[in-house]
């Protein structure tokens, strides 16, 4: 289950080829440790996704980053840290027709590129 579907939460995004956590997704990150503060037995996935700039390895490789970036930050903030854990997914779940593997190049925006470049939150267990 999306954990957005249950707490207000916005997406959390990156920046081109960063796995750093921006102050915007700080705040979104604190709404998680909040709800694994007070549900103590909950297990989640942090689902991190890049665009489709760049090669499949590389991508896979930052998503991974961004995946265990997020999940520090939560970690650190919560009882139990090993009830989080991050998933890097690279360009494998794009959100939109961002495509561009390859010789194929994209025509999309940057807003566009960047609604990929993401971090969703998975309920594993309650």
């Amino acid at each position: 289950m999306d954990l957005s579907k249950i707490i207000q939460i916005n997406p959390i995004y990156f920046d081109v080829n960063k796995f750093n956590i921006r102050t915007d997704a700080a705040k979104e990150l604190d709404k998680i440790v909040n709800v694994l503060n007070e549900n103590p037995t909950m297990i989640i996935e942090l689902g991190s996704h890049t665009d489709c700039r760049g090669t499949a390895t590389a991508n896979l490789t930052l998503s991974e980053k961004r995946a265990k970036a997020s999940a520090d930050y939560v970690k650190k903030r919560i009882s139990n840290p090993e009830r989080i854990y991050g998933k890097g997914y690279g360009e494998t779940q794009l959100l939109n027709g961002c495509n561009c593997e390859g010789t194929v190049k994209s025509d999309c925006t940057e807003e566009e590129h960047q609604k990929n470049r993401r971090t969703e939150f998975k309920i594993i267990k309650m």
